[in-house]
């Protein structure tokens, strides 16, 4: 009896006790909440009372891995950003000072040659260009819009008062055939077979060819890249070791396509078609040689002015008199200023692509060493190789080489071995090379291009000789004539010989060319002067 009162008791106690504490939950909830004077006016304005009365809380798992990655991004894009400009303004501060110093009205500022070649596998031949914009010219200096005149008068002084010239090639090899042009054509003038052209106006300001050598060698030529600095080196020693005639590559390409029978045709019957003429010499039917002269042609033609006999100086020399032996040794050149630069191309190399996205400090560090080296004007002497690669020999798979294992399956160089040196700047951007060769697309296309000739130039002679009417498909698009397959084919020619000629120069494990009469000549710019004490800049 007593258990069960027990019982009775304690169930009792704890129904009172929930009773009260529901009570009170009741009596809460009818009570108004107090509410501050600053909620109170917030609810007059018109926000929902639950946004005032929400709690902040952690988002979600996924929204905390998405802000943290955002935030993180964000933040090391900003902070390699701001540390670019830093070592731009810090070099910008070195160099600033000399574009103050005062200059005679007769002297000039020192003058620059900026060469960058087409990157191998890349249509953008601007790229090389605009690496030199971006982080050399900008970290060289900026310009003083207090003290910019007109172009006529002053050129524009940057923050070390360079001036600078860019040349640009469209093609790959274009830069090497222009250097060793250029060659050439200053031994015809040093050995005396040409003549300068003379002015129609003498100045009294005008400078001499001793002057104009001089300024060249006081400034310096800026080579973007290891594939330039192949492209210059090989343009350089083709220029001093060929002859001095100045040969035309589309003429003697042309006369090389002409003696080589694709175009010739058999005849099976007695006598040739219409329109052949017997003169093996002859041209086909119809070509503009061939066409008779219009009457017109002295109006159209443009106009001479007369010359006498007094004013007429012969400006070559006769041939059998010009002495095509290469100089036993090379006059001074400009020192060269190598400034790395690798482009990534493909999608293989997108990891590299977004790595370089967010570390443009590293690609501003670089310029502005170069460009420091250039504006203090310290150089050194080219250091020559200590292994001269020889292409008739073949080099025995070793450093940088992968042999395959396959026979008749040709190997693949990812990098040449060192020839020691300067001549290994930019060594290890070879391997970016690799998958960027022109060879096999340039064997197709001329395979399948030559494959289809046949027939559209038999179709060029029959609608050219009238022995059928042309279709309707022709009519709306009429085929070329043969004159105009001669010139595509020249045209195709010349840019296929031209890349294949390029990779040969650029080709990784080819090589830098040298040549033993370029020791003691050659200097580049050393970018050890440009030190980073007291820059206070993290790399």
């Amino acid at each position: 009896m007593s258990a069960s009162c027990l019982l009775v008791s304690v169930f009792r106690g704890c129904a009172e006790i929930l009773f009260s504490e529901f009570r009170t939950v009741l009596h809460s909830m009818d009570a108004p909440s107090r509410k501050s004077g600053v909620r109170a006016a917030l609810e007059y304005t018109g926000i929902p009372a639950s946004w005032l009365s929400a709690r902040p809380r952690l988002p979600s798992r996924n929204w905390c891995i998405f802000i943290t990655l955002t935030s993180s991004l964000v933040s090391y894009y900003a902070y390699d950003r701001h540390q670019a400009r830093a070592i731009r303004r810090s070099y910008i501060d070195r160099v600033k000072h000399l574009a103050d110093e005062p200059m005679k009205s007769t002297d000039l500022p020192r003058k620059v040659v900026v060469y960058g070649a087409k990157w191998p596998g890349d249509e953008d031949h601007q790229r090389a260009v605009r690496f030199f914009k971006k982080y050399v010219k900008v970290c060289a200096g900026l310009p003083d819009k207090q003290n910019i005149t007109t172009h006529a008068s002053q050129p524009v002084l940057v923050a070390a008062a360079i001036d600078y010239d860019i040349v640009a090639t469209r093609h790959s090899g274009d830069l090497a055939r222009r250097i060793a042009s250029t060659v050439v054509k200053d031994r015809r003038l040093l050995m005396g077979v040409d003549q300068s052209a003379a002015l129609p106006l003498t100045l009294p300001n005008q400078p001499t060819q001793e002057q104009k050598r001089a300024r060249e060698l006081e400034g310096g030529v800026v080579l973007i890249g290891r594939h330039t600095f192949k492209e210059y080196m090989a343009g350089l020693k083709r220029g001093w070791s060929g002859g001095l005639d100045l040969v035309d590559r589309e003429e003697k390409l042309a006369q090389e396509l002409a003696s080589d029978g694709t175009f010739d045709e058999t005849y099976e019957l007695s006598s040739p078609p219409i329109g052949i003429v017997d003169d093996p010499n002859a041209e086909p039917i119809p070509t503009l040689s061939r066409l008779p002269p219009s009457h017109n042609a002295d109006f159209f033609s443009p106009l001479k002015l007369p010359t006498s006999s007094k004013d007429q100086t012969p400006t070559t020399l006769n041939p059998s008199l010009i002495d095509s032996t290469p100089p036993a040794t090379v006059p001074p050149q400009p020192p060269l200023l190598l400034v790395p630069c690798v482009n990534y191309v493909g999608f293989r190399f997108i990891p590299h692509m977004i790595w370089g996205f967010f570390n443009e400090r590293h690609k501003t560090q670089i310029g502005c060493e170069a460009a420091y080296s250039l504006v203090i004007n310290k150089t050194r002497e080219f250091q020559g190789p200590s292994l001269i690669l020889d292409p008739s020999h073949d080099v025995q798979p070793g450093e940088g080489w992968e042999a395959s294992s396959e026979e008749g399956e040709e190997s693949k160089i990812t990098q040449g071995p060192p020839q020691g040196g300067d001549l290994d700047f930019g060594l290890s951007s070879e391997s970016v090379l690799v998958p960027h060769s022109p060879v096999s697309n340039i064997a197709s296309s001329r395979k399948s291009y030559y494959k289809a000739l046949p027939e559209r130039l038999v179709t060029a002679r029959q609608l050219a000789r009238g022995e059928r009417a042309p279709t309707k498909e022709e009519e709306k698009n009429p085929p070329p004539s043969e004159v105009e397959l001669r010139a595509e084919r020249l045209n195709k020619e010349l840019r296929w010989r031209g890349e294949e000629e390029a990779w040969g120069i650029v080709e990784p494990g080819s090589g830098v060319s040298w040549d033993a009469r370029f020791r003691g000549v050659l200097e580049v710019f050393d970018n050890q002067g440009a030190d980073d004490e007291g820059l206070g800049i993290d790399k």
